[in-house]
């Protein structure tokens, strides 16, 4: 082995020590527990939306701008910031360190993305007091991809993945999937039961989302036109307009708390 090789196995190493380190793996379990804490805040306005009360934004922007209206809200936004950044760097080096299959190195850098995204809307909510809604954010994106040669294609392809990643994530919830992703040794089998109900009906709820955010996306690139693009807080929206009407959005909104209830589990029982 050369120098350089050898250098680079070290650096690997020291990584690998620092992400699993007892304070990055405490940190890391903080963040977990702070995803849940945003997701509830999304299920509460999205149950709000759906029972008529259409004022607030049912997204990650949102349900900060809540937290920070807080009393002792910027307490609250600093211990996230350092949890969604633990969850960054823990990803970051599933992806790279990981050893794993190339779909979950894949599903690994896709949530360093949304990590980071929730990191900096944070910081902005803490700087400068507001964050730009997921809507906009998506919006503002997909017209920047549009304006490329051959933008109405990548944002077209970008739209099916999320459809993709919608049903890979029904599917999950539906099979189980989930489960190995945790630590099944140490829970009861009372544990394990309630994290099964909250884990199905929690992904299948975000696949439901994820699947109609993606087909707005493909709206958007067959009519070229970026105001058709949306995040979370517009497909919920979106699922009341439906022929089942805001039911459908309860249901939904209900699936995401259930998420949330599973991510407070997953805090205590992920396998980091």
């Amino acid at each position: 082995m050369n120098t350089a090789e050898r250098a680079g196995h070290e650096a690997k190493a020291a990584t690998q020590r620092a992400t699993r380190s007892r304070p990055m793996a405490v940190l890391t379990r903080v963040g977990l527990a702070c995803r849940g804490v945003l997701y509830t805040l999304i299920g509460v306005v999205a149950l709000q939306i759906g029972f008529g009360d259409k004022s607030g934004e049912a997204d990650k922007a949102g349900a900060i701008g809540t937290l920070a209206d807080l009393p002792f809200g910027s307490v609250l936004l600093w211990v996230m910031l350092a949890g969604f950044a633990a969850l960054a760097l823990w990803q970051a080096s599933e992806a790279l360190f990981g050893g794993g299959k190339a779909f979950d190195r894949l599903e690994a850098v896709a949530r360093v993305g949304v990590y980071v995204l929730v990191f900096f809307t944070l910081l902005s909510v803490m700087t400068s007091g507001k964050a730009q809604s997921d809507d906009e954010k998506s919006q503002d994106l997909t017209g920047k991809l549009l304006d490329l040669p051959g933008g109405a294609l990548i944002v077209g392809a970008i739209g099916l993945g999320l459809v993709a990643l919608g049903v890979y994530w029904v599917h999950r919830g539906a099979t189980k999937g989930f489960r190995e992703e945790l630590d099944q040794g140490r829970m009861s089998p009372q544990a394990r039961s309630v994290m099964d109900r909250l884990g199905i009906g929690g992904h299948i709820a975000r696949g439901v989302i994820a699947a109609g955010a993606g087909v707005f996306v493909v709206h958007a690139a067959i009519t070229h036109d970026p105001d058709k693009a949306g995040g979370i807080d517009a497909t919920l929206r979106q699922l009341a307009d439906t022929p089942a009407g805001p039911w459908l959005l309860v249901v939904v909104a209900l699936g995401v708390l259930l998420f949330a209830g599973y991510c407070f589990g997953e805090s205590r029982w992920r396998r980091t």
